[in-house]
């Protein structure tokens, strides 16, 4: 079953009875929702209160919660400590993991994130065809800096040569940085999902980052933010009002393909994510990769 995702925006109570989580706002209006249904809540409204046990239940169900700033920029996770009955191997598995395993999983998400940038280009009515040389020379745990250059390319063929790709720049940087969260967020469910740590990182390793393996298995699947993105910015929509921010949410339930066959964005992280568990027992070398569909 497809999950949902929700944001709570207004002021609010999130209790839990019953299985459910109850949301009952600042005028005594109460809305019902079913944790199992559930994979990402996300918590804008400042004034916005949750209760230990609907935590609980949420983390307990793998329920991705996002805490926002007072900006409304998603700033915090928090998920489960256990999330998979094989969570012990998986971690050992992750902590033994061997440079050539790493290099290997780095290059080929490197080659799925190249390869769906292009593709994302060629639907635009732009020239994927400039990233190919990129995307064919990606060396093992990407040496040579490929995806950098590619990302350069990518981003003037997108949206103009005056782009620049700047967390703290002009829009429509700032409907990017919250879509990358909404994946961010995500990707730390699926990992969990999958009993790996999203401590232990493949090639991010900043000391400052807690969620390295998070940044490392969302790659591949930026070009499904740049979509949504570039559909609001060409509509002149570049504020995050809360009907962009939903929009943006909605991501996670776009199609991807997998092995030739159709998935939501969700399920395809998840299947990432069980592919590197996979290659690092040993039990593959080839990563499930999504791809973003061309028809």
């Amino acid at each position: 079953m497809l999950k949902r995702s929700i944001a709570i925006t207004s002021v609010c109570t999130l209790t839990l009875r019953n299985a459910q989580l109850i949301v009952t706002s600042s005028t005594g209006t109460v809305t019902s929702v079913p944790i199992e249904d559930l994979s990402t809540v996300i918590i804008e409204n400042q004034r916005a209160s949750i209760s230990i046990p609907a935590i609980n239940a949420l983390t307990r169900n793998n329920v991705a919660v996002v805490l926002c700033d007072n900006k409304m920029m998603p700033s915090s996770l928090i998920y489960p400590l256990e999330g998979h009955t094989l969570q012990g191997e998986r971690y050992r598995l992750q902590l033994e993991a061997s440079l050539p395993q790493k290099k290997n999983i780095w290059k080929q998400i490197i080659v799925s994130k190249i390869h769906n940038q292009a593709t994302h280009l060629d639907r635009r009515g732009k020239n994927g065809n400039l990233l190919n040389p990129y995307r064919l020379d990606v060396k093992s745990g990407d040496s040579t800096n490929r995806e950098g250059i590619a990302a350069a390319v990518y981003w003037k063929e997108l949206f103009g040569q005056e782009f620049i790709r700047d967390p703290k720049g002009e829009p429509p940087n700032n409907l990017l940085n919250y879509g990358y969260s909404i994946l961010r967020a995500a990707t730390a469910r699926a990992i969990v999902s999958a009993g790996m740590l999203p401590s232990l990182g493949i090639h991010h390793k900043n000391k400052y980052n807690p969620f390295p393996l998070c940044d490392d298995l969302m790659e591949p699947f930026r070009p499904w933010v740049d979509e949504v993105v570039y559909d609001l910015w060409s509509t002149n929509q570049i504020e995050l009002t809360p009907e962009v921010k939903q929009t943006l949410i909605q991501v996670i339930y776009s199609d991807a393909r997998v092995a030739d066959r159709r998935h939501p964005l969700s399920i395809a992280i998840t299947m990432l994510c069980t592919s590197v568990a996979q290659i690092m027992k040993g039990e593959e070398t080839v990563l499930s990769i999504p791809s973003m569909i061309t028809d």
